[in-house]
């Protein structure tokens, strides 16, 4: 099963874990969906939203695209940005932006 990767998805899972599928997985959780509000001369139509996961401090993943696992979303590929590290581990990101009539239509 594979889920709609949209805002709304991702909202419903937070703070839950997400199993990064490489040879040696690693867990991220899920700890922020943050939607981005277009600026007045940008396109309509469009859905612009980040994830934010964070990861253990032990292992560092890099930008990169990367087979996910999770049991309410199933399984997709997600591309990932290492942005920050702090106490808690490494935070990473992963940027949405597209078409919203193309995402029902795939859906």
């Amino acid at each position: 099963m594979t889920s709609n990767l949209t805002e709304k998805e991702f909202s419903k899972h937070l703070n839950t874990k997400f199993k990064v599928a490489i040879e040696q997985p690693i867990e991220l959780e899920l700890t922020q969906v943050k939607s981005y509000v277009p600026n007045g001369n940008e396109q309509t139509g469009m859905e612009r939203f980040s994830a934010f996961f964070v990861g253990p401090s032990e292992s560092p993943l890099g930008q990169a695209s990367y087979p996910m696992e999770h049991e309410g979303m199933g399984n997709f590929d997600l591309f990932l940005v290492p942005i920050s590290r702090d106490d808690k581990g490494f935070r990473y990101e992963a940027v949405f932006n597209y078409f919203k009539e193309r995402a029902v239509e795939q859906g």
